[in-house]
């Protein structure tokens, strides 16, 4: 895995673009200030007559028209569907409404959908995508950190069921990811933080000196500097890109990308899907992973302190919601990466260096108990 040179300059100007290397499947991820208002980056995508931009209430205000008036230079007839906003809404229901507005307006296989949104807007665009006449052409446009720096990249696309999070879904890659930055602006502050957890999951399972910067940096990030934000997004998607690159669906390596969210995936389902945010869910379980790891002795003493401290500094939990280890436990045993029922953890064997194991379930509620208010 490529490291961060902690002397290398931030880089502004033009737009940048990562390459996510999937042969057939390749694409680019454009990060850049403005890129809604920048036709250039928006030529060569795939040609129809129709685009369906899927946004929120939340969003559709902000963005929708500029996204709108941006592809109508692009396609002949360009619709919206704009949905409620929130992790609740993730469901059949929701998607149902997606297909309904393709439908109605005799949308054929060549339409193309425009995810204008956070996560749960990317996964649920991505998902209707890959089952409208089974298959047609999305563009993820991320308007959170947290989008912009994971859950736009890499085609994992999903709704969740009351079961467990992301449990129906299908591995399904977009056409591009445009990451403007400056809708980052608009974010509120609790939404920052839950994008930062993502942003400092990397440096555990990839990047020491990634994790270095960031402990340097965390209080500019939080203050929105641009070049930093700008920066954090192209380092998140350079190594998410490499992963994926390797790892498409998650049958070895992928899995490392998981740090902490097999512990918050119970909180969610646990509290009900939305109580928590995602990112703080993420960010109190990698605190519960990080103390699974040296109770394991993978990890050397320390770990959970210095990411707890990083953690809080970003304005996250760094304990999780007082629930019976037994109900995680639970939880755990329907998540994706479980195998007959083992519970699978990412784990970390060292700064940089992740690893992909089971654990005896006293220990895992152990870690539990050690960081549950």
């Amino acid at each position: 895995m490529t490291v961060l040179d902690l002397n290398q300059p931030t880089v502004t100007g033009a737009a940048e673009r990562v390459g996510v290397e999937l042969g057939a499947r390749s694409y680019d991820i454009v990060i850049g200030n403005g890129l809604l208002s920048d036709a250039s980056h928006w030529m060569g995508l795939p040609a129809s007559r129709h685009a369906l931009i899927v946004t929120n209430e939340t969003v559709a205000p902000l963005y929708a028209e500029r996204l709108t008036e941006r592809l109508a230079t692009l396609y002949r007839e360009v619709h919206l569907v704009t949905l409620p906003d929130g992790e609740t809404y993730k469901d059949w229901p929701t998607l149902q409404r997606v297909f309904d507005a393709l439908l109605e307006r005799g949308c054929d296989r060549k339409t193309v959908l425009f995810a204008l949104g956070g996560g749960v807007i990317g996964d649920m665009t991505g998902f209707a995508a890959a089952c409208y006449m089974r298959g047609t052409p999305f563009v993820q446009v991320p308007t959170t950190l947290l989008a912009q720096v994971d859950s736009s990249v890499g085609g994992k696309t999903a709704i969740n069921h009351p079961l467990g999070k992301n449990m129906i879904g299908a591995f399904y890659q977009p056409a591009r990811v445009l990451c403007d930055t400056s809708t980052l602006a608009t974010l509120s502050d609790r939404e920052l933080s839950a994008g930062l957890a993502e942003v400092i999951k990397y440096g555990p399972i990839a990047d020491p000196n990634f994790l270095a910067w960031l402990e340097q940096n965390i209080d500019g990030l939080r203050q929105r500097d641009p070049d930093l934000l700008r920066f954090v997004v192209r380092r998140s998607c350079e190594i998410k890109a490499q992963v994926v690159g390797s790892d498409e669906r998650e049958s070895g390596l992928r899995a490392i990308l998981n740090f902490g969210h097999t512990f918050g995936h119970a909180i969610e389902a646990g509290l009900g899907f939305g109580a928590w945010l995602h990112g703080e869910a993420v960010a109190a379980g990698m605190v519960m992973a990080a103390d699974l790891s040296e109770r394991l002795g993978l990890a050397t003493a320390g770990l959970v302190d210095r990411l707890a401290r990083l953690i809080e500094r970003a304005g996250l939990p760094t304990r999780g919601p007082r629930l019976e280890a037994s109900e995680y436990l639970r939880h755990m045993r329907v998540d994706k990466k479980a195998e007959d029922g083992d519970i699978r953890f990412v784990l970390i064997a060292g700064i940089g260096t992740a690893v992909v194991r089971s654990a005896p379930d006293d220990m895992v509620a152990a870690s539990i108990n050690a960081h549950c208010d």
